[in-house]
């Protein structure tokens, strides 16, 4: 195929008869992240349950920055059905294995009491296991425990083999698979970024936060409040991809580059290998005791918080770059979901469907490389989406730097969006993406039907705070699922990953004869 086709002249390609399956099995996995609570709505100053299993070697229950941060993980999966299944089964399994404990379901943390030690995750005392603990203190000392105690649903994406053969054969591409794989999921990265505030406009359901998350910190934002100390921005979509959320003030001088593979491994490379001052001046080892693994801009590339990743499952001991660099691109991880406090699961099917649409489209979209000024514009648009995305009249700056209303050119990509959908329902024998298209289109059309202003809607009507809320829900979410059924999985399934996983942190532990100092310099070299 010719460089210069479009969009549509590779959608008539791919919707011959013969090459309309290419598109089938997309995969997909999902991570779910959520604090525990008490029943009071504060966080939980409870060791991860025992009775879950092993932090450091379960595959579907884990805990991320804190103890009591809980990180629901799914297998890869084809079915949208089966993906369902598996993420109601880990959250009704854990449900009833809480006691009174319950979910947070928002992504913006509860009341946070600023006399309140909040417990780093603890993996045992392997080597690796202390290698996460120490990266979860350095990430305490570079920016402050709050921030990481914000929650949110990552989206793993990957096309079939079927479809890059397919893909590879219409462009009479002569390069290496792996290659040519790799080069198709950066297209699809620099897209994202391109038009990437779709997501948080849509799906963006953090508008307000409770003031304790600011614990005295001026902001400079014109916060309105209400209730018993919630703070809101009357247009915001989701404070948790603002300045408020995952920032790191050393990060944005960097510039990782999406034009290849190559290219963002180097730059990353670049910025674990870069000392930062402000980290040198914490220390790296004071006083006997580690504070972070190293003074690098990143500890490790998992520091680096972008929008989207590109990923590639590592081998025992394998970093995710080297796995990258040697393997390529199998999937790439959607970051900028937050929390949907409507549902129990923390996301929605239909939400689901979107994205596998919006990613294909990115995907199969022509994506030129991204220069310094269209990343600086792209994070404009963010920016402006995140803070005050359903303000009447917002514009944004378009692929070609001219000023549109968001509704305008929301709508024009949505055009294009449709044509995907006719394609994946052609694929798929039935209408669901179109109808879900659909569906999304409307809030454009009606800002009030997106999730951030439901949330935000209730609040004002009810004159409540969002504590008060997400204790009403965190407790008939509680109610429900302890009440489900497993549907995917039974209990012994679950009892015996637990107790595979607490034998396996076990020998880690008993086989772990290198001293840390030795397996930490050993692990940074890589």
């Amino acid at each position: 195929m010719h460089s210069d086709f479009t969009l549509f002249d590779i959608l008539d390609q791919l919707s011959a008869p013969e090459r309309l399956g290419a598109v089938r099995g997309i995969r997909r996995g999902l991570e779910r992240e959520s604090l525990r609570i008490t029943p009071e709505g504060q966080l939980s100053e409870r060791d991860h349950p025992a009775v879950l299993g092993a932090a450091l070697t379960h595959p579907l229950i884990t805990t991320d920055y804190a103890e009591s941060l809980m990180e629901f993980i799914t297998p890869a999966s084809d079915s949208l059905e089966t993906l369902t299944a598996q993420l109601a089964d880990i959250h009704r399994y854990t449900a009833q294995h809480l006691g009174e404990e319950r979910l947070w379901p928002m992504s913006m943390p509860c009341f946070i009491g600023e006399a309140r030690p909040i417990q780093l995750a603890q993996y045992g005392s392997s080597n690796i296991g202390r290698l996460k603990t120490l990266y979860r203190q350095g990430l305490h000392h570079r920016y402050g425990s709050l921030m990481q105690l914000i929650a949110g649903v990552h989206f793993n994406f990957s096309m079939p083999d079927t479809f890059w053969s397919e893909w590879q054969d219409l462009w009479s591409a002569r390069c290496q698979c792996k290659r040519f794989i790799s080069e198709g999921y950066m297209g699809l990265i620099r897209n994202v970024y391109r038009f990437g505030w779709l997501v948080p406009y849509l799906y963006g359901a953090s508008p307000a936060l409770c003031g304790s998350f600011l614990q005295g910190r001026e902001t400079g934002l014109p916060f309105q409040s209400i209730g018993r100390g919630t703070l809101y921005l009357p247009y915001a979509t989701s404070l948790r991809l603002s300045d408020l959320g995952y920032t790191n003030k050393a990060q944005s001088d960097l510039h990782i580059s999406h034009d290849s593979l190559n290219s963002y491994l180097l730059s990353v490379r670049q910025a674990l290998r870069t000392r930062a001052e402000e980290f040198t001046a914490i220390g790296v080892k004071v006083d006997g005791q580690y504070r972070q693994l190293n003074d690098h801009v990143l500890q490790l590339e998992n520091e680096l918080y972008a929008p989207i990743r590109p990923k590639r499952t590592p081998r025992n001991g394998e970093r995710t770059l080297s796995a990258l660099e040697h393997r390529g691109i199998e999937y790439i991880e959607l970051r900028t979901l937050d929390i949907n406090p409507f549902s129990p699961l923390g996301v929605e099917p239909q939400q689901l469907r979107f994205l596998d649409l919006f990613l294909v489209w990115c995907l199969l979209r022509p994506s030129a490389p991204l220069g310094a000024e269209e990343m600086a514009r792209n994070q404009r648009n963010m920016n402006k989406v995140v803070l005050q995305g359903r303000m009447p009249g917002l514009e944004l700056e378009n692929d070609q730097g001219k000023l549109l209303s968001l509704p305008v050119w929301g709508e024009q990509l949505f055009d294009e969006l449709n044509a995907v959908a006719q394609l994946l329902d052609s694929a798929y024998g039935r209408v669901q993406y179109q109808v879900t298209l659909q569906a999304e289109r409307e809030k454009l059309r009606d800002p009030d039907k997106t999730l951030s202003a439901r949330f935000l809607n209730h609040l004002l009507q009810h004159d409540m705070d969002s504590v008060t809320f997400g204790r009403e829900l965190a407790e008939s979410y509680r109610q429900r699922l302890r009440s489900e059924e497993l549907t995917f999985w039974d209990g012994a399934y679950f009892a015996d990953e637990a107790h595979a996983s607490l034998a396996k942190q076990a020998e880690l532990e008993a086989t772990d004869h290198q001293d840390f100092d030795s397996f930490l310099a050993a692990y940074l070299a890589h």
